[in-house]
């Protein structure tokens, strides 16, 4: 027979029923807005999902990021914030006070003098919100009353491996996880049949900058949550297919084999990596048939081909992985990454810049204004961005129709579009040479931190042991930019 010695005496009827009233309050709650908006499901979801417990750290205003990354360091001041001052002074030396003592790139640093370039380009203001806009970018000037800039981005770094590296995964250094690793570990997958991080590279791109797989690396988490890369074409994902000989009922015989082996080894020596590659053959057999759906795209309405632009139909353009973009955040991927090369402009900047944003553009704003027509940029969160941004002098000779501009990590432009954050919204401020911040800057750590919050993370809390320390993303720095929230 049991008993209950230990039963709080001091606990009364009233404060039994003033708890429990809380938690079918929330019952309640649950049932009206549906278990699968319910932030008590979204954590069951997760946990069973391979996340880590307890998280997200509170409700989440975006349940998947689409980051379409543009390696090379775009222009601000051809793109966003423009710069009259610069036309006005053209040929000028830059004034040695706005230059301030700042490390210059050895491609710039020797030179004789330092020439101001104004742009060559148009501006003007769109939508409600009256933002700038390039005349390069007609279609994302459409929808600037959809897009949060941020102005006044800096970064640590001067050079395009460790400011992409920086930008990616928090640190110059590699090694480190990327983003969609962490958000990987840390929340887990929604669709048991995809990769929670998946990556897409414009084909045939270069630019002379590199882009190489740590950038969407797992660094020193499980092995499974780094980035899976999509290929355009055929055989999206290399090496997915079964070899000839090989039928799926064979596989699946196979796999059954080596997860019992792989389980004794781990319950023998505990090696985590072991359980790990059990999960990656696992996602590979489940993606044979989950991957050939998601890249069959033949379905899409001829409407949807046009929005996007001619290119999407060619696999592997920008054009073409903006809309896998979309397709995939239909499926629940949690973190859908981007590149785009071909930014980078110390010469020929003029010619660049309009290769690029034709490129782009319309794709860009057609997947905001497709997510927005089917509900889902309520929760998608859209980043488009670079590394870093470009000098205010030119690089090298100025003529009146062709320049070139240096790195610039001392200020540049990002745009975010959709779930939780500020629509039609202009953050921070540069002087008129476009060179400094003079109100609200952003740091690299300050642009992850935000991030994550939208996505229900505490970026001080979201940490993993390697080596005896503590990492996370935003290494030691970093805070919510909640200005941009909505």
């Amino acid at each position: 027979m049991c008993r209950c010695d230990n039963e709080n005496k001091n606990y009364s009827r009233r404060d039994f029923l003033g708890r429990t009233t809380l938690g079918l309050g929330a019952a309640a709650l649950t049932g009206l807005i549906g278990p699968e908006k319910s932030f008590a499901n979204t954590i069951q979801n997760i946990t069973a999902n391979n996340g880590v417990p307890r998280l997200p750290h509170f409700p989440p205003r975006a349940k998947r990021v689409i980051y379409l990354f543009q390696s090379g360091g775009p222009s601000q001041m051809e793109l966003f914030d423009p710069k009259p001052t610069l036309n006005k002074l053209v040929g000028q030396d830059i004034p040695e006070s706005v230059l301030g003592g700042q490390r210059l790139t050895g491609m710039s640093s020797g030179q004789a003098s330092l020439p101001l370039a104004g742009s060559i380009f148009g501006f003007n203001q769109h939508g409600n919100s009256g933002a700038w806009v390039t005349e390069l970018m007609p279609h994302t000037a459409k929808v600037v009353d959809d897009l949060c800039f941020i102005k006044s981005m800096h970064t640590d770094a001067i050079n395009h491996d460790p400011a992409v590296t920086f930008m990616q995964t928090g640190s110059q250094l590699s090694g480190r996880p990327s983003m969609g690793s962490w958000l990987s570990y840390g929340l887990g997958s929604d669709n048991e049949n995809l990769p929670s991080f998946v990556v897409l590279i414009t084909k045939g791109k270069s630019g002379g900058q590199p882009l190489y797989a740590r950038l969407w690396g797992n660094g020193f988490l499980p092995s499974h949550h780094q980035g899976t890369q999509f290929r355009g074409g055929k055989d999206a994902v290399l090496y997915l297919e079964n070899p000839p000989g090989v039928d799926p009922i064979s596989r699946r015989n196979q796999l059954d084999h080596l997860k019992s082996l792989e389980t004794h080894n781990h319950q023998k020596n505990g090696d985590p990596e072991l359980l790990a590659r059990m999960k990656q053959y696992e996602m590979a057999y489940r993606m044979q048939t989950s991957v050939p759906e998601i890249m069959d795209v033949d379905k899409e309405p001829d409407h949807v081909y046009d929005m996007y632009g001619p290119d999407s139909k060619i696999p592997g353009t920008y054009a073409a992985n903006c809309l896998l973009a979309r397709r995939l955040a239909e499926k629940d991927v949690k973190f859908i990454q981007l590149y785009h090369q071909g930014w980078d402009a110390h010469g020929a900047l003029p010619y660049i810049m309009r290769r690029q944003c034709k490129e782009t553009d319309q794709a860009t704003a057609a997947l905001i204004t497709d997510l927005k027509q089917r509900g889902l940029l309520e929760d998608t969160l859209v980043v488009w961005g670079g590394e870093f941004g470009r000098t205010a002098y030119s690089q090298g000779k100025l003529t009146d129709d062709n320049y070139g501009r240096d790195h610039h990590p001392k200020c540049f432009t990002m745009f975010m579009a959709g779930a939780g954050v500020k629509k039609g919204y202009s953050h921070g401020v540069t002087d008129e040479f476009g060179y400094n911040i003079i109100k609200d800057p952003v740091h690299v750590h300050d642009f992850q931190a935000t991030v994550m919050h939208l996505l229900g993370v505490d970026h001080e809390r979201l940490t993993f042991k390697h080596q005896g320390r503590r990492y996370r993303l935003t290494d030691v720095h970093g805070h919510v930019v909640k200005d941009l929230l909505a």
